[in-house]
C-alpha cells in the first residue's frame, strides 16, 4: 500500500497541497520530509505522538524524516487560533526546552526507526540573519493582504482586545523560511503538521519556489478528538507527557486503558504500527466481547511499549494486577516510586516502626484511634496485601516491602504508601 493510502486509511490526512502530485513524487524516489515541534515545554505530550509516529511511518516506507525544534519560533509564539498573545518564554528556557526535546525526539524516532534520525533547530539559521536581510530576502516575498486573510489572523483581528502583535503576525513567515531553508540544505520536499498549522505552512510552498525554484508539498493531519467531541490528549490531572518523570509509565498505560470503546479502533489506527487487517480483527473481537477490554489492553500495550519500552509495559501491568488483584508483593521498588509519583497518598516516618493504630490515624485512613480499632476489628485493614487484625500490631522493617514500604489499605479503594525511616 502506498504511504498516502495507508495514512488516509488510518484517518491521518486532513489536507494536502496537491495529493496526486505528492503521491507521484513519493513513488519516484526516497524523499525527505519534516515536522516542527514547539519547545514551549521540556517534554512533548501524547498529542505530539501523531506527527512523531507519522514521521516514523514515512521512514518505514523508505523516506527520510527530519524533526525540527523551533528554537527561534518558540521565542515568538504561534498565534494560530489562540485567544490572546502567548506569554513569551525567556530565551534560556526555550533553549533548555529545545535541548530536552531534541533528546526525547531523537531517542524516540531512532528507536522506532532503527537508525539515527536527524533533529535540527531553526535557531541555527535564523540567529545569524540581520533584520535588513530578513526584510529584503524573506519579507519581500509575502503579501500582507494574504497574511491578514488567514483564518487564524482574522479571528484575532476581529476579537475584542489587543488583536495581534507584529511579532506574532510574522510567525508564519519564519515557518515558511524553515521550509525553504530545509529544501535548500536537505532537499526536503514535504512538510507535515497538525491541521491548525495549514495557514502557517502554505507560505513555505511559495517561498521555496521563489528562492529555490523547486516544487514542495504540505500535508496536515487532523487534530484528534474523542467520540464525545472533546479534545484528545489530557487526563483529569492534566496533560499526559511522554517524559516518564512527568507522567509515570503506569499512569501513561492507564490513560490508554481508560479509552472509550467507541474510540479504540480509531486510536489503534492512528498510534500503532499494527496492520489495518490486524486492527480490524482486534476491533471485531472487542465489539463482540467489550467487557474483556482486549482493545484497550492492546492499545495500552502497543503505545506504552512504543514510548517507554517493553519493561514499562511489564511494570504497568504488574502494578495494575497488584492494585486490583491484591498481590502487592510482586511490586518492585521502581513500581512503588511510580505509585508515589502518581499521587497515591504517601508519607514518611522518621522512625523505623509504627504502631498500626497510630499509623492509620496519621495517614488519615482513620479519623481517630477508636475508628482505627473498629476498622481493624472488622477486618478492613491490610498492609502489603496481608490482613491485619492485631490491635497492638506494629509496622516495622521486618514486614515491609524492601525493608521500608507498607502499602496500607482500608476497605477496597483507600490506599496509603507509608515509608519507614532509618
Amino acid at each position: 500500500m502506498h504511504i498516502l493510502e495507508d495514512l488516509a486509511a488510518r484517518g491521518l490526512i486532513e489536507q494536502c497541497s496537491d495529493l496526486e502530485a505528492l503521491k507521484e513524487h513519493l513513488s519516484t524516489g526516497s524523499r525527505t520530509l519534516y515536522c516542527g515541534f514547539d519547545p514551549s515545554a521540556d517534554s512533548l505530550h501524547i498529542g505530539s505522538l501523531v506527527p512523531l509516529v507519522t514521521l516514523a511511518r514515512f521512514h518505514k516506507a523508505g523516506h527520510t524524516p527530519l524533526a525540527l525544534i523551533g528554537g527561534s519560533t518558540g521565542m515568538i509564539g504561534d498565534p494560530s487560533f489562540k485567544d490572546a498573545e502567548r506569554q513569551m518564554l525567556e530565551a534560556d528556557d526555550v533553549a533548555g526546552n529545545g535541548e530536552k526535546l531534541k533528546t526525547q525526539i531523537s531517542g524516540f524516532l531512532s528507536s522506532v526507526c532503527g537508525t539515527p534520525i536527524e533533529v535540527v533547530n531553526n535557531y541555527d539559521w535564523t540567529k545569524p540573519m540581520s533584520v535588513i536581510d530578513f526584510l529584503r530576502d524573506i519579507g519581500k516575498a509575502f503579501s500582507v493582504n494574504a497574511m491578514i486573510n488567514k483564518e487564524s489572523v482574522k479571528q484575532r483581528l476581529n476579537r475584542e482586545g489587543s488583536g495581534i502583535s507584529f511579532t506574532e503576525f510574522t510567525y508564519s513567515i519564519l515557518q515558511s523560511m524553515d521550509f525553504s531553508h530545509l529544501n535548500r540544505t536537505h532537499n526536503c520536499t514535504l512538510q507535515i503538521g497538525g491541521s491548525d498549522q495549514w495557514g502557517n505552512m502554505v507560505g513555505g510552498i511559495d517561498l521555496s519556489r521563489r528562492q529555490n525554484g523547486t516544487q514542495v508539498f504540505i500535508a496536515t493531519m487532523p487534530l484528534i478528538t474523542k467520540s464525545d467531541g472533546k479534545k484528545f490528549g489530557k487526563s483529569e490531572s492534566g496533560a499526559v507527557w511522554l517524559d516518564k518523570n512527568k507522567t509515570s509509565t503506569y499512569t501513561f498505560y492507564q490513560f490508554w486503558m481508560n479509552t472509550a470503546d467507541s474510540d479504540v479502533e480509531k486510536l489503534l489506527k492512528i498510534f500503532t504500527f499494527l496492520s489495518l487487517e490486524n486492527i480490524a480483527e482486534i476491533s471485531k473481537k472487542h465489539a463482540e466481547e467489550p467487557h474483556k477490554r482486549e482493545g484497550q489492553r492492546t492499545l495500552a500495550r502497543e503505545i506504552t511499549k512504543l514510548v517507554h519500552g517493553e519493561s514499562a509495559v511489564e511494570s504497568a501491568e504488574r502494578i495494575t494486577e497488584a492494585l486490583f488483584g491484591g498481590d502487592l508483593t510482586s511490586l518492585t521498588e521502581d513500581d512503588l516510586a511510580q505509585l508515589r509519583m502518581d499521587g497515591m497518598p504517601a508519607s514518611t516516618l522518621n522512625e523505623g516502626h509504627a504502631n498500626l493504630v497510630d499509623a492509620l490515624v496519621s495517614t488519615k485512613l482513620a479519623q481517630s484511634n477508636r475508628e482505627a480499632r473498629d476498622f481493624i476489628k472488622a477486618g478492613a485493614v491490610s498492609s502489603n496485601g496481608e490482613k491485619l487484625e492485631d490491635l497492638e500490631g506494629q509496622l516495622d522493617s521486618a514486614s515491609a516491602l524492601y525493608g521500608k514500604y507498607h502499602i496500607l489499605r482500608r476497605g477496597k479503594k483507600n490506599y496509603h504508601l507509608l515509608e519507614l525511616g532509618a
